[in-house]
Parts: structure tokens; C-alpha cells; sequence
């Protein structure tokens, strides 16, 4: 699994650093047209995992749609709009916040985090960026008759059933690699390729079916995946129709109407490249109409005195 250059950063003309990491871009045949080291390596896709666990979800029972079902598959900045959306599901389900299980925190967003502090509050399990994907796991569970207080323990049926779409969707097969995520999930592994596979589904497949009510969903409602000013946001309005998912630890995937695909791993695990990674594998599926899309300037005394730039990709 040997990682390839993904950028560069470059100050007054000289390399400063580099980015290493995994890419790949398929077209919608699903044939990588783009890649940077090992498309094959296996890794924790973390938050861009969400919308698989939504998938599954939604084929055990859970009924959501529009902006809430996006809330399910969401890293959401925890803003005012996020938070009454977390409670809906859960009034929707019988249940409140008092039944979630993730880990507390204060919202992701400075300017919701601020407010929150401002009003009193210190780490909730509402507040946390996943605390929409959990309250539709209780949804789920108590659609199909399952325990709601074990939810989180790898074991119970509901877990069972992401590990199980994993596999399908991502077409890897069982994972490899299980473990826990920030918010107290389980997490399943996967390879790059095989997230993009999972991602042409979500952006292709009939409406209908469980994968194409999802893209619907994000595609509508980009900021209920994520936040203001996010990058799923301006992906969103930069390329019409594409949805798109940050994870942590530097992971990005994306898809289009039409099937194309991409996923990013950074292996520093900064977000600090993925514009400009994100926007020349875009480019190389035939994005070309991106304007400033990817742009992430290098600052000298407040003024931009160079740039982030893609290595030249194969």
C-alpha cells in the first residue's frame, strides 16, 4: 500500500511540503480513470462511511427522507437547524436526546460552538457532529424491534446489518479491520476504490432503492450533510448534482448523477489538501467549469505568497 504524492505546498516558488496519501477517481463504468498510490489500500473511511450505515439503515426499516434522511449520513457543524433535526428524528422514533448514546462534545462549527458556550451549554451528545446519523440508528431500531439502549454494541443487529452493507456496497466483502469510532460506533474498514464503488451507487442508482433515496437526499441538502461554508457546500454548488462526504483523518469521497466517483485519503490526516485534491480529480473525470473550487492559497503576512497544488497525476 504505497502512498503517492497528492500536493504540494508551495511558498515564493519553493516546496515546502508535501501531502501524501491514496486517491482514485472511476468513471461510470466504474474503471479508475485517476489514482495516486494504492487505490487497493485498505483504511477507516471514518465520517465518509456515514452514508453506507444511512443505506442500511434505510433497508432495516428506517423512514426518513429530504433534509432529515441527509441529517442521517451528516458530520454536521451542530448549528441551531442541525440540532432541531436531530430532535425531530427522535420525536419521530418516540424517543429524545436523553436516549443517545454518542460522545458529547460542542458543535464543530466555531460559530455555533460559540453560541452554544455563549448560552450555557458545555459537551452533549446533541451538539456532536454524528448525533444525526445516532438518532436515526435509535429510528432504525425501534422500526425494527430492536433493543435501543445496546445500539452501539458491535453485536446487535443493527451493526450487523452496516457490516453487511459494507461489504455489499463497497464490494470488498467482509471488512478486515473493525473498530470504534469518535462517537462511539462501530467502524467497519474498506478500500479506496471500494468507496468510490459504494459512492457511484449512492450517486446512481434508481430513486426508488435504498441508495437513490439517499443521493437524493444529499444531493438537495448539502448543508444538512455538513454546515456552513463546508466543503461538501461548495462542492455541491460548484458541480451540479454531485454529493459529496468529509471524514476525519484527512478522507474525502464524492459522487456524480452519472456514477463517476472519487475518494481522498490523506495520510497526515489534515483537511488542509482535500480542495485542491478533490478538484483535480474532478478535473480528471472532465470537471473542467470548477472556477475557484480548490483554490487554497498560501498566506505571507496576511497576502498570498504561493499555493497548494496537485502533484501531476497519473
Amino acid at each position: 500500500m504505497t502512498p503517492g504524492v497528492l500536493a504540494r505546498v508551495v511558498r515564493g516558488g519553493f516546496v515546502e511540503s508535501e501531502h501524501v496519501g491514496h486517491a482514485v477517481a472511476l468513471d461510470a463504468a466504474g474503471t479508475p480513470v485517476w489514482s495516486v498510490g494504492d487505490p487497493d489500500a485498505i483504511f477507516l473511511a471514518r465520517s465518509s462511511l456515514k452514508p453506507l450505515q444511512a443505506v442500511a439503515m434505510l433497508e432495516n426499516g428506517l423512514e426518513l427522507d429530504g433534509e432529515l434522511l441527509a441529517l442521517a449520513a451528516a458530520s454536521h457543524s451542530g448549528e441551531a437547524g442541525h440540532r432541531a433535526g436531530v430532535r425531530k428524528i427522535l420525536a419521530g422514533a418516540g424517543l429524545d436526546e436523553s436516549d443517545l448514546r454518542n460522545t458529547p462534545t460542542v458543535p464543530w462549527g466555531d460559530e455555533a460552538a460559540y453560541h452554544w458556550r455563549v448560552d450555557g451549554h458545555g459537551p452533549e451528545s446533541i451538539a456532536q457532529n454524528c448525533s444525526g446519523k445516532h438518532a436515526a440508528m435509535l429510528a432504525t431500531c425501534v422500526a425494527a424491534g430492536w433493543d435501543c439502549t445496546r445500539y452501539l454494541d458491535p453485536g446487535h443487529p443493527l451493526q450487523r446489518a452496516i457490516r453487511a452493507a459494507v461489504g455489499k456496497l463497497t464490494g470488498d466483502g467482509d471488512p478486515v479491520v473493525s473498530t470504534i469510532d469518535g462517537c462511539g460506533a462501530p467502524l467497519f474498514s474498506c478500500t479506496v476504490a471500494g468507496l468510490a464503488r459504494a459512492f457511484t451507487r449512492i450517486g446512481a442508482s434508481e430513486k426508488d432503492t435504498p441508495e437513490g433515496r439517499l443521493g437524493v437526499a444529499m444531493r438537495a441538502h448539502p448543508w444538512w450533510v455538513s454546515g456552513t461554508g463546508r466543503l461538501e457546500v461548495e462542492l455541491a454548488a460548484t458541480v451540479p448534482g454531485a454529493i459529496g462526504k468529509v471524514g476525519a483523518e484527512g478522507v474525502f469521497a464524492a459522487a456524480l448523477p452519472d456514477g463517476r466517483s472519487l475518494v481522498v485519503k490523506v495520510l497526515d490526516g489534515g483537511l488542509r489538501p482535500l480542495p485542491v485534491v478533490v478538484a483535480a480529480a474532478l478535473r480528471a473525470l472532465g470537471e473542467s467549469d470548477l472556477g475557484s473550487f480548490g483554490s487554497v492559497p498560501v498566506l505571507g503576512h496576511g497576502e498570498p505568497v504561493g499555493q497548494i497544488e496537485p502533484t501531476e497525476l497519473r
